[in-house]
């Protein structure tokens, strides 16, 4: 006589519904998901915090003694500010350049009006074309060997013919926590700006071409 092991019916029917159950449950966990990551994709876009900006221009050009002065002179014909000179750290016996001596000079920018102005007309010398290897996390950099290249600049004689280095410092809005001297935050990760993130940034505000 056999043994009937099949299972009854009812039975089957019922793990038949409970594995369709458990799948239908997994797709819509699935799509839950997708619709997650995009809802904080869309937050980060729209999210104040996450907004990118400009936080300072950096113009800076090395020399000692004669060709010091005319880039003092040079920094300030361009952004019209009070230019700081810089000290030596090393001694570099080729340049005569020894620790303490004055080799070089600066000027930072924050005024977000003046620093788009300057930086249309410094990408202008390039034709609106950059290298991405001039860009970092949270930087833009790159060299003008020449100021008469910058469009509305007149050749000096006393300044004659000098070039100098521009720095772009990109961040998002709450940086200000790392540089406070009372309850000192850390930023996140997150906050930082991205290649990329410059790339869209520049090619959006500036018409910039990115190329290799």
């Amino acid at each position: 006589m056999e043994i009937n092991t099949d299972k009854p019916i009812t039975e089957k029917i019922s793990s038949e519904n409970n594995n369709s159950s458990e799948s239908n449950n997994n797709q819509n966990d699935n799509k839950l998901g997708i619709i997650d990551k995009e809802q904080n994709k869309m937050e980060r876009k729209t999210n104040k915090m996450q907004e990118i900006e400009i936080e300072k221009m950096v113009l800076n050009c090395g020399g000692t003694e004669d060709k010091l002065e005319k880039s003092v002179i040079l920094l300030k014909m361009i952004t019209g500010k009070t230019i700081l000179k810089t000290k030596a750290k090393k001694r570099i016996p080729g340049f005569g350049i020894s620790p303490g001596k004055e080799a070089g000079c600066k000027v930072t920018l924050r005024n977000k009006e003046q620093i788009n102005q300057l930086l249309k007309r410094f990408l202008a010398a390039f034709s609106n074309k950059i290298s991405d290897k001039k860009i970092r996390d949270n930087h833009l950099s790159f060299g003008i060997q020449e100021y008469i290249e910058i469009p509305g600049t007149e050749y000096k004689r006393d300044i004659g013919i000098l070039g100098f280095e521009v720095s772009v410092v990109f961040k998002r809005k709450g940086k200000r926590v790392k540089m406070k001297k009372i309850k000192k935050g850390k930023l996140p990760k997150r906050q930082h700006v991205t290649k990329q993130e410059i790339i869209d940034f520049l090619i959006k505000n500036f018409r910039v071409e990115v190329g290799k």
